[in-house]
């Protein structure tokens, strides 16, 4: 027993005594005590952001700001470790290394501070209607996604997205932007790609499909061709909270991704710059495919289970997203 006792507490004098180094390179990180919400670290995040971003994306975030930004982040994951009494077993490296002085964080922590409900969302199923074509679209029931923003601008968003169990953002990508992507609670299966440089493109044949014309005579299959271009995979696991952030950036990191709920999850997201159609920043949704289902001249070695050749899809039709209203400490802007 005394054994254990003194592991734990060495690895608490280790993980507060790691705070002086974080200190000097960062500054004291923001605490929260009882009974004060002067500084709640939504605000810090802000301003963080807004520091470093800009509406072009250039020049792109040194290292320095982005592990700044992480480090806020993260400490969000404390308040919840410390909150759930989850212990720091639980904790990576990268964690336990930042400078959190434990006795400043309030035990009245909770989902609450970052504007969510303590409450469980595989109750909460609505009726939609689903399909791209208006005249066609078909009503079931689902349970939806909820997003909500956080903040907007030119230069970043922040928002939250809240995950019911089993439920899905398909594969995307985020052209030219940088993404931080920080689980509040719960598991999410993430699936990444990067595209490989230089582009390796194919076609292929696809599904045949009727075209209709204005007689009879017109009426006759025609074939699709599919374009399609080689992705390597980056990413292919269950992360659980509380976890690392990780980012994404324009060329590395997983830019390309789909999320699937394991439980009820809700992730923050910022986005550097956001998605913007006018400044070539739209976001297009992908199918993947093996890359043994086609045939190519690429030698890939030993690898290919690694690789996927992606389509360009329309949006699908059964991603189903509502808005939901962000309820957190206000950001002073």
């Amino acid at each position: 027993m005394f054994s254990k006792f003194q592991k734990a507490t060495d690895k608490l004098r280790t993980f507060v005594h790691k705070r002086t180094n974080y200190c000097r390179a960062f500054g004291r990180p923001p605490t929260m005590t009882k009974n004060s919400s002067s500084n709640p670290k939504i605000q810090t995040l802000y301003d963080l952001c807004n520091k470093t971003f800009t509406p072009s994306g250039s020049p792109p975030p040194t290292s320095e700001a982005i592990q700044r930004i992480c480090s806020v982040l993260e400490f969000w994951v404390l308040l919840f470790v410390h909150k759930f009494n989850l212990g720091f077993a639980c904790l990576g490296d990268e964690l336990k290394n930042l400078a959190i002085d434990i006795d400043n964080i309030s035990d009245t922590i909770s989902p609450a501070d970052v504007g969510l409900k303590e409450e469980n969302p595989d109750e909460d199923r609505g009726h939609g209607f689903f399909g791209i074509d208006q005249l066609n679209r078909v009503a079931r029931w689902a349970q939806p996604i909820t997003y909500m923003d956080v903040y907007e601008s030119d230069s970043f968003t922040m928002c939250i997205f809240c995950f019911p169990t089993s439920s899905v953002i398909p594969l995307h990508d985020h052209p030219g932007m940088n993404v931080f992507s920080k689980i509040l609670y719960g598991s999410l299966h993430v699936k990444a790609y990067d595209w490989v440089e230089p582009a390796i493109i194919k076609e292929s044949n696809g599904p045949d499909v009727w075209h209709v014309g204005d007689s009879v005579m017109e009426q006759r299959v025609v074939p699709v061709v599919i374009r399609m271009r080689l992705a390597k995979l980056v990413a292919d696991n269950v992360i659980t909270a509380p976890c690392d952030t990780s980012v994404l950036y324009p060329k590395s990191g997983g830019n390309l991704h789909c999320f699937t709920a394991v439980t009820p999850c809700a992730v923050l997201d910022v986005l550097a710059p956001p998605y913007r159609e006018n400044a070539g920043r739209r976001c297009t949704y992908y199918h993947d495919y093996p890359y043994s289902a086609f045939s190519n001249q690429v030698k890939l070695g030993d690898e290919k289970e690694t690789y996927a050749w992606l389509a360009q899809i329309e949006t699908p039709d059964d991603l189903y997203m509502r808005q939901g209203k962000y309820v957190g400490p206000t950001i002073r802007v």
